[in-house]
């Protein structure tokens, strides 16, 4: 008897094959966009992996309760025609993926920008506040 899962989709793995598909990085990762995220000074910077993308249509960057959400869609299709045949290819999909912002930053002053498949979001971080201590006297009462 081997232990076997049903997905949101329907389909069915074993244990062994659900353990394999979750540390294959060439698996398909139905919708996970891949980011990367890192401190250039006081900014914070995300980029996407969107190769093939219009920006304008395609994707959707918006910010609400201290989060930023990166939204897109691809639609792609060939077709080949020749004596032989017909051969017609499609690609489509949807991916997001949620990135929590730092306390205190200013939804005006955040930046996209794409260049060559790569989205990239610029976060000015405000500085922390430096953390004050006051002491409390304790009376008798």
């Amino acid at each position: 008897m081997t232990l076997m899962r049903r997905d949101r989709m329907g389909l069915e793995w074993t244990w062994p094959e659900r353990w394999r598909r979750m540390f294959d990085l060439d698996a398909d990762l139905g919708g996970w966009l891949r980011v990367e995220e890192f401190q250039d000074g006081d900014t914070l910077v995300v980029r996407a992996e969107l190769p093939e993308i219009d920006p304008d249509k395609d994707v959707e960057v918006t910010i609400s309760d201290g989060m930023l959400h990166i939204r897109a869609h691809r639609t792609e299709r060939s077709e080949h025609k020749d004596k032989e045949g017909y051969r017609s290819e499609f690609r489509y999909g949807s991916f997001e993926r949620d990135v929590l912002l730092p306390v205190g930053v200013e939804e005006a002053d955040v930046a996209a920008t794409y260049k060559d498949g790569i989205l990239e979001v610029r976060v000015p971080v405000p500085p922390v506040p430096k953390e004050t201590t006051t002491k409390v006297v304790v009376s008798r009462a």
